[in-house]
């Protein structure tokens, strides 16, 4: 099985938890995102994924895009520590809180977005600060609160999940771009718990062989 990434990569930082939570052995394969205009847009890695965004998952002669399509995989494919709770009601609740980071806060502070706003809106650096700020915030409250509901040691009681992989990746994320984590202290502790977890040790961006140190 493969993974091509980028150390830095949200998304794929995401599969990369899923993948050491399930016990599944990997080849990293870096796809770095801004040297030469950005690998991810080379002839071969457009024919693996013609969207040009990592991660791409490959096993044997199977691949797949998009991280939570292939978390999902994964959890399918080895039922080992499963990601989704088995009770229809409670996995539609996991996986709606998921999609709430990976779909309404993660796409709109992306590398290609970040891109966009400079290079051809040209958008300051300051401007583009506050624009991370504050979709960052906007989803963070809404978060803040639903883990007011749901949460034990993790988003959803002592579990982990799904969820908790989307959250630890976009805390990340916020912290690299400088957002005031301190308004959310539910989110915090659970970044926190799952951060003492060796799966997530593992995982994280700057351990990674590609890591820029």
């Amino acid at each position: 099985m493969k993974l091509y990434g980028y150390w830095r990569s949200t998304a794929a930082y995401r599969v990369r938890i899923a993948l050491h939570l399930k016990g599944i052995a990997f080849e990293s394969v870096s796809v770095h995102l801004v040297k030469n205009g950005g690998e991810q847009h080379s002839n071969d890695y457009s024919e693996l994924n013609p969207n040009n965004l990592v991660p791409t998952l490959v096993d044997g002669d199977f691949s797949l895009n998009q991280s939570l399509a292939i978390i999902d995989y994964l959890d399918q494919r080895n039922s080992d520590n499963a990601l989704y709770p088995p009770d229809i009601k409670n996995r539609a609740k996991v996986q709606a809180l998921a999609l709430d980071i990976a779909c309404e806060i993660h796409p709109l502070n992306n590398l290609r977005v970040q891109q966009y706003l400079a290079n051809s809106l040209a958008v300051t650096d300051e401007a583009k600060q506050a624009w991370v700020e504050h979709w960052m915030n906007v989803g963070f409250i809404a978060i803040e609160r639903q883990l007011g509901i749901s949460a034990g040691q993790y988003c959803f009681a002592d579990t982990v999940s799904v969820a908790d992989i989307c959250l630890v990746a976009q805390v990340y994320n916020a912290h690299r771009f400088n957002v005031d984590m301190s308004p959310y202290p539910l989110i915090n502790k659970i970044v926190n718990n799952c951060n003492e977890l060796p799966a997530f040790i593992k995982a994280l961006p700057e351990n990674q062989s590609d890591a820029v140190r």
